[in-house]
């Protein structure tokens, strides 16, 4: 969903060439992405944050309550990153540049089908000391032994499946701990939950979703 032509056919073409990877609909402006997207329910969407009437944050923060969300991958010319933030906080997995190196978005679209995330290091550092200035005191003693494990491979950009398959747990087990994580440390999505962990020191900065096929 971009408004300049050119880039909206450079990236159907490049992702067409994918055998995994099915382009199912594009928009030029924030208002027709919405209703294509309720209209196709694609399982992942590449957003431009700056479009005519309607931007990507209104886009991101339309789709919030509807039951069959896409995963989204912000692919914007925007450095800003308080406007990382601010998509981040507002449901995207990934938040990447307009000159990331096309097999990078490719990656960003797998791990997003799956519940992962690819973010720039600058980034994830700047997510991290958002959490800082805003930590929570005591939230990790909440959590069972289990769920800092699964807290720990949501950090390091990790689906649910490749959860399940390094901690040895079924699928379904997985998504339970990730829903009870986010109730007991009060967050809206497992990117602000992987942003914690982060922030907690399970796994170094270096680890954090920069890998998500890993496992």
């Amino acid at each position: 969903m971009d408004d300049h032509e050119v880039v909206r056919h450079g990236l159907r073409f490049m992702l067409a060439q994918e055998p995994d990877v099915e382009v199912v609909g594009e928009a030029a402006d924030g208002t027709q992405a919405l209703a294509e997207i309720r209209r196709l329910h694609p399982d992942v969407v590449l957003l431009d944050l700056v479009m005519p009437g309607l931007d990507g944050l209104g886009v991101l923060h339309a789709l919030r309550d509807d039951v069959q969300r896409p995963a989204v991958v912000v692919l914007t010319s925007y450095s800003d990153e308080h406007k990382a933030i601010e998509a981040m906080r507002a449901g995207a997995l990934s938040y990447l540049p307009k000159t990331t190196a096309a097999d990078r978005v490719t990656e960003a679209v797998r791990a997003a089908a799956t519940g992962g995330s690819v973010l720039t290091p600058d980034v994830t550092a700047a997510l991290v000391q958002r959490w800082r200035e805003h930590e929570r005191d005591g939230a990790l003693e909440r959590l069972s032994a289990r769920e800092r494990d699964v807290l720990a491979e949501l950090s390091r950009g990790r689906s649910n499946r490749e959860i399940a398959r390094a901690l040895s747990l079924g699928e379904q087990t997985v998504k339970s701990h990730v829903s009870s994580i986010l109730m007991k440390l009060g967050l809206q999505d497992r990117t602000q939950a992987a942003i914690f962990g982060l922030q907690q020191g399970l796994v170094p900065l270096g680890d954090a979703l920069s890998d998500p096929s890993a496992g």
